[in-house]
């Protein structure tokens, strides 16, 4: 294909395309919640037993991002995107027919898992960071973050009233339908390999740069945390607020707020990462979200409190993002931008996994999700603390390469 025919894909295109992939991937992933409780009294099956799947769905998803990140980077994302799209599709329609706990964690758990890490961020952030400048990167990754803020508060309210109309197991092959949007779209990040110039660093060579650097191991610990708290928050507060005597549309409302006000979140600290210093608001999320979730653990729980929780969250909730995919590009270079910040990403995963699976376990186990939220608290202090010392000055081999 010559380079003339390729003028279409515009860096304005390549984010239009990733933010509408992002809102389709993410948007479909987000409505887990809305199938824990109609699933599990259909099948019999313990909150645990719904919990794993899809924390190791997320565990999946974070292993599988740095080998997609990587294999985008080097053949460019076309190809990634699409092959994800398809496994993608493919675990949504057996997680609807899955009638044992393995036939589900193989669907939704490792399918599903797979086809999230070459449809969102550590995939579609790469391209997106390598075709816009550095003064404008950290603005244009925060607007594709908010894509996937979009699609958590678009399709909840689809997901609900799928569900509601047509039965969960009809709702996600429509759901699945729509998660195959994705694979046209691919088409406009077939050009989206474009590496830094006179970059000759190999992956091996990255990886041992990174690692031997303590700023990629804060960005990631911090956002193992951030994973942590969105997962057990996404996966488990519809049921906390139903356990608590409010509607299943009150948690559904929820979690769509979330998605709401993210929107602005993401867009905002994206903004604000290319005025000022991006760990320093990494702090600030961190801190702002204890006390946030501190407030809600002590105030009585009611529509309003549930609703003005799920909006302070959702400012908060993937401005880390556009931050720490804006701290990898700007510390480390481009050239193995989508592989290093899915490495950043299996952090997140991690801490996806535990959330999800530790909130079930926790509430089998006591009845409760009140040692969650605890340690939702903990983690979230402990965050602020390790993004204090990220050093943000560009490696000085990365920036002579530059």
């Amino acid at each position: 294909m010559n380079s003339s025919s390729n003028q279409w894909r515009t860096p304005l295109i390549i984010m239009i395309a990733g933010c509408i992939i992002l809102t389709l991937s993410m948007g479909v992933r987000h409505t887990a919640g809305l199938f824990l409780q109609p699933m599990t009294m259909d099948h019999g099956w313990s909150r645990e037993t719904f919990s794993f799947a899809i924390a190791l769905q997320n565990l999946v998803w974070g292993l599988a991002s740095p080998f997609a990140g990587a294999l985008a980077d080097r053949h460019g994302a076309g190809r990634t995107v699409l092959g994800a799209a398809v496994l993608y599709v493919i675990g949504l329609v057996l997680m609807s027919q899955a009638a044992s706990p393995l036939a589900f964690d193989l669907s939704a758990g490792v399918l599903i898992g797979l086809g999230l890490s070459g449809t969102t961020f550590a995939v579609i952030m790469g391209v997106i960071g390598r075709h816009t400048t550095p003064e404008k990167r950290s603005l244009a990754l925060g607007i594709a973050s908010a894509g996937g803020s979009f699609g958590q508060f678009a399709v909840l309210p689809i997901g609900q009233a799928l569900i509601s109309a047509y039965g969960w197991q009809s709702a996600l092959v429509l759901l699945a339908a729509g998660v195959g949007l994705i694979a046209p779209l691919a088409y406009a990040l077939a050009d989206g390999h474009k590496p830094a110039a006179n970059s000759g660093q190999s992956i091996a060579e990255a990886l041992r740069e990174a690692s031997g650097q303590r700023s990629f191991h804060y960005l990631f610990w911090g956002y193992f945390v951030c994973g942590f708290q969105t997962a057990f928050i996404m996966l488990h507060l519809p049921s906390f607020l139903v356990d608590g005597g409010l509607s299943a549309n009150v948690g559904m409302t929820a979690v769509a707020l979330i998605g709401l006000f993210n929107i602005f979140g993401s867009f905002l600290f994206g903004w604000a990462g290319g005025k000022g210093s991006k760990k320093n608001l990494l702090v600030l999320i961190y801190a702002v979200r204890a006390v946030v979730i501190l407030v809600f653990m002590l105030i009585p729980l009611s529509t309003a409190s549930a609703w003005l929780f799920a909006a302070a969250m959702g400012v908060l909730w993937l401005g880390t993002v556009p931050l720490t995919n804006g701290l990898v590009a700007q510390i480390f270079g481009l050239r193995y931008m989508s592989m290093l910040t899915g490495v950043v990403f299996l952090g997140h995963q991690l801490g996806s996994f535990l959330g999800a699976w530790l909130g079930g376990r926790i509430f089998d186990e006591t009845g409760s999700y009140g040692l969650a939220w605890t340690i939702a608290i903990v983690l979230s202090v402990l965050a602020a603390l390790c993004s204090w010392p990220i050093n943000e000055r560009p490696l000085v081999r990365q920036e002579a390469r530059a």
